[in-house]
């Protein structure tokens, strides 16, 4: 694979400007787009892919410590989990002797990781919802003072565990994952710190699975490459718009790809993931609004009854 691939660095930029805004979609988006668009072979495509985010993350963390938007306490219980788990998580994959399985189950657990992602991004625009009361369930951020984290330690680590092994096995997991844990665990978080601390705390478990691939050979430099000349400036540009600038619109796409990228991994006709992406956008829209409509007439009706009392 040469070093400059233009269509890769095209891609590298999209997937960039997406992890820079929502803080997920890394793996998620730029895994499969290489084993589809590009037919590389999944094991080389995660590794490559997890070499590329270990610089391109970075550049949108980076962004979020200057503005002070990143708790350092969930940053560190995280990690405590996280990281042993994704080096381990290669080497476990490799101590598995799967053979010329190894893609078949590889792709699986692809499959798998993206609609467990495309759920947790479809309960995330509905506790949005409920929070701000917007048509695309977001709102832009306050700049009020959040309130103090109370860190749960145990839950912290497990759920860093969790993670580290999807990251390590698939690199889908860092963003996706974490997030929506996250956001039930600690709703308090605004929108800024929730994209903020999970690039900061993707930086060591990505680096861990990235170091663990590298000493295996699964990476192309070439590929990772390519994805970075793009990939570093669009996470810098997402994470300069991720606190000005709501990421519904983003997020709905995002939920739409992962859907039909976790179905074309598990085996599902062509055909029938492009019928699926036409159903999720139309009947997926109207069902949204029909939520949203519910949830404001429920909102008035509460605001008309405390009115009353």
């Amino acid at each position: 694979m040469d070093f400059f691939n233009p269509a890769m660095l095209i891609g590298g930029l999209c997937v960039g400007v997406i992890v820079g805004l929502t803080g997920m979609g890394g793996g998620a988006l730029m895994t499969p787009m290489l084993v589809f668009l590009f037919k590389i072979d999944p094991l080389v495509a995660v590794a490559s892919d997890l070499v590329t985010s270990l610089f391109m993350k970075p550049s949108a963390a980076i962004v979020h410590m200057r503005r002070r938007t990143v708790d350092y306490s969930l940053v560190l219980w995280l990690s405590v989990g996280a990281v042993p788990a994704a080096f381990g998580g290669v080497f476990a994959l490799k101590a598995l002797h799967l053979g010329e399985a190894t893609n078949t189950v590889l792709s699986i657990i692809l499959g798998i990781a993206l609609l467990i992602a495309a759920a947790g991004l479809i309960y995330r625009a509905w506790q949005q919802l409920r929070t701000n009361q917007t048509a695309w369930g977001e709102g832009r951020p306050v700049q009020s003072q959040t309130p103090d984290i109370v860190v749960r330690r145990v839950p912290m680590i497990i759920l860093g565990v969790i993670a580290g092994l999807f990251v390590g096995l698939t690199s889908v997991g860092a963003g996706s994952i974490i997030v929506v844990v996250l956001l039930m665990m600690y709703p308090t978080l605004k929108a800024s710190q929730l994209v903020g601390t999970n690039l900061v705390q993707a930086v060591p478990l990505v680096a861990a699975a990235a170091t663990a691939h590298v000493i295996n050979g699964d990476a192309n430099f070439g590929i990772a490459g390519s994805l970075l000349i793009g990939a570093i400036p669009g996470a810098w540009i997402g994470a300069q718009i991720s606190s000005r600038a709501p990421g519904g619109i983003i997020r709905r796409a995002l939920a739409i790809l992962l859907v039909c990228s976790g179905m074309k991994m598990l085996g599902a006709p062509t055909l029938v993931v492009l019928i699926a992406a036409g159903v999720m956008v139309v009947l997926g829209n109207l069902a949204w609004f029909w939520v949203v409509r519910l949830s404001r007439r429920r909102a008035t009706e509460q605001r008309s009854a405390a009115a009353r009392v």
